[in-house]
């Protein structure tokens, strides 16, 4: 990390104006492990949040009558919003201070999650991930800053390595609390959960967290490059979300492309002109640090897209409880959290190459595994692909972020934390984007095949658009009078058409997994990094 200066303003008594980060404080406020907590508990709740939503999908479908749509945006409505917004947040927080943001943000997510397990309608839980995607913007980079600013630089590379590592545990973690949630009380209290979280997290932030900024943090806000560079990136996300209802040859989802290469064209040339840019685009003139921000979207478009589909397949496929189904991603989680401290050593003492590398082909292996799944699989097998995909996963959540954090200034550290958020999220939502217009052309192209290879009556237009839509989620498309034979084939053609869509989706994702490889070879030591002196730092 390179000397900085950082100005405390958060009161006076709590540090001397114009200092580095150095010397552990003698009390509770700006204690470096203690912020470090701190901010776990709220990144902890963030994280937790993308995935533990995955195991109740289902049970949410069933009580508010959702259909396969509406579901894939609870999902991506909160991705959509953290990646239109993470880096807008980053800079107001270099603007004005970590620390507000940081409990702002933690206060609304808590206040968003309430609101969700109050809610009666598809509708109202999707707009209210909308906020819980905004005010998360708000305090994934701030916490990060909070870090960068805090710890002192021979232990800067310790501190995010822990924090990479809560949220790959959480992330790794949230199917199997959604699975304990969802079966013994209900799925409301998967979002209620946040809500004791976030108020443990407001009063640690208030009594622990310290507000350093950079002296030569960014005194004004690049309005028009927020508007353009969030305009593009929303129609690129929602013409890939919205792509497989209307049809990749629509022209409505080519304009909406279209309009966002226009965005993104602006934004780049405006970001040239401004005097305080809101990317300055010379950050990626560092190779490394671009090569850190491809291969978080590339690492979230496997496994977040992966992992979509996976607990459709345990619960309606293999008949799983939710609670079975999140135990059977215990090799997933414990291999994350086993790994990613390994994975920090490592990238330390070695360098992030060869880790991320490594991490990035033991994923795609991991992925083409799963694309051999079928629908007698047994828990031996597919625990042993859970577990390599949780094996390879580590160093890339721990790895990609010190590279990305480490080859930018401490000025832009919030925008650096945005950048390296919004790459997983953006990645997270093309991810169910792309892989479920995958799965739902493949279903669409078989399933008629299929239906007729039973022996079963062929369906008019109408119903077998409907069937298709209950087979992209692994449901058989049988009501209660259809007689048992009838239901038993029906289910045999609806899950085997099920597999089918989700194995080439996996080979999708491992493919994605395969050019990562590529990427990682193109990082390195942070150069902020690696003036913390005397150590192997990443």
């Amino acid at each position: 990390m390179t000397s900085q200066t950082t100005i405390d303003t958060t009161g006076p008594g709590d540090q001397a104006p114009d200092a580095t980060p150095g010397p552990v404080p003698a009390g509770l406020r700006g204690h470096p492990w203690l912020t470090l907590l701190t901010v776990a508990v709220g990144v902890m709740m963030v994280a937790l949040d993308g995935t533990i939503v995955a195991i109740a999908n289902p049970a949410i479908g069933k009580d508010l009558h959702a259909s396969w749509a509406q579901l894939q945006w609870i999902t991506n409505a909160y991705f959509l919003a953290l990646a239109v917004s993470l880096i807008t947040a980053g800079k107001l927080g270099d603007r004005f201070g970590h620390r507000q943001t940081f409990l702002i943000g933690v206060t609304g997510f808590a206040a968003a999650s309430g609101a969700i397990g109050l809610s009666h309608s598809i509708g109202a839980v999707v707009t209210f991930r909308v906020f819980q995607g905004l005010f998360g913007a708000l305090l994934m980079p701030a916490a990060l800053g909070l870090l960068r600013a805090t710890f002192p630089a021979e232990k800067l590379n310790m501190a995010i390595g822990i924090w990479g590592m809560v949220i790959g545990a959480s992330t790794a973690g949230g199917p199997i609390l959604g699975g304990v949630l969802v079966e013994h009380v209900n799925w409301q209290s998967v979002f209620f959960v946040n809500v004791p979280v976030g108020a443990l997290a407001l009063l640690l932030g208030a009594l622990i967290l310290l507000d350093h900024r950079a002296e030569n943090a960014p005194r004004s806000f690049d309005l028009l490059g927020i508007a353009l560079l969030s305009g593009a990136m929303f129609c690129l996300v929602w013409a890939l979300i919205k792509a497989p209802t209307w049809g990749w040859g629509d022209g409505r989802t080519w304009l909406f492309i279209g309009v966002s290469v226009v965005g993104f064209a602006l934004f780049s040339y405006w970001e040239t002109r401004v005097k305080e840019p809101l990317i300055p685009l010379a950050l990626f003139r560092s190779v490394p640090l671009s090569a850190g921000v491809v291969l978080m979207v590339l690492m979230a478009i496997a496994f977040m897209g992966g992992l979509f589909f996976v607990t459709f397949y345990l619960q309606n496929v293999h008949g799983m409880s939710p609670i079975d189904a999140g135990l059977h991603l215990l090799p997933l989680t414990g291999m994350m959290i086993v790994g990613s401290p390994l994975a920090g050593a490592m990238i330390t003492r070695f360098g992030p190459r060869i880790p991320l590398a490594g991490g990035m082909a033991a994923t795609a292996i991991a992925m083409y595994g799963m694309s051999t799944l079928k629908e007698g699989t047994g828990s031996g097998v597919m625990s042993v692909w859970f577990a390599l995909l949780g094996l390879g996963l580590a160093p890339v959540m721990v790895g990609a972020t010190e590279v990305i954090v480490g080859n930018a200034p401490m000025e832009l550290s919030g925008v650096a934390g945005g950048l390296q958020q919004a790459a997983m999220q953006i990645g997270g939502s093309l991810g169910t984007a792309v892989l479920g217009a995958v799965m739902a052309s493949k279903v669409d192209s078989t399933l008629a095949d299929n239906w007729a290879g039973a022996g079963l009556p062929k369906l008019p237009p109408q119903q077998l658009h409907q069937a298709a839509e209950a087979v992209q989620q692994g449901v058989a498309p049988v009501t209660d009078d259809t007689p048992a034979p009838i239901a038993a084939k029906i289910t045999e053609v609806a899950h085997h058409t099920f597999v089918t869509g989700m194995s080439l989706a996996s080979l999708v994702a491992a493919g994605v997994a395969a050019v990562a490889v590529l990427v990682a070879l193109l990082t390195k030591r942070g150069a902020n990094a690696e003036a913390g002196a005397g150590v192997g730092h990443v």
